[in-house]
């Protein structure tokens, strides 16, 4: 059974700094890309960040550029997601997910259960 697991969220200022992990266990993901998709509420999960199997290649959507970072440990099945300058409107639960690289839900097959960022003013 595969399980993905969210860590590193909570409430900081704006400005502030957080780091997310997301450990995935139950199966051996060789050539998956991991991805982070925010959903804040009343509004659609959407795509964030994602980073291909070689970590060669990482793509984020245009809101979180030079803010945040992704990055992963195949040897531990983690994808990290560094929050830098964190502002308001990035509150949200943050899922974690596994599958094809891309930027859209459908392509992931595997998801987390969130972990919740809260940004104060």
């Amino acid at each position: 059974q595969v399980q993905l697991v969210e860590s590193g969220g909570g409430l900081v200022q704006a400005g502030g700094s957080l780091r997310l992990s997301c450990a995935a266990s139950g199966r051996t993901f060789s050539n998956y890309a991991m991805a982070w998709f925010p959903q804040a509420p009343g509004k659609e999960r959407e795509f964030l960040a994602a980073i291909s199997w070689s970590e060669i290649d990482t793509y984020y959507a245009g809101s979180v550029k030079g803010r945040f970072t992704i990055s992963r440990d195949k040897s531990k099945n983690t994808v990290y997601l560094q929050m830098n300058t964190l502002k308001p409107e990035d509150t949200a639960l943050y899922y974690c997910a596994v599958g094809s690289y891309g930027s859209t839900a459908a392509e992931y097959a595997y998801w987390g259960q969130g972990t919740q960022v809260t940004v104060s003013s």
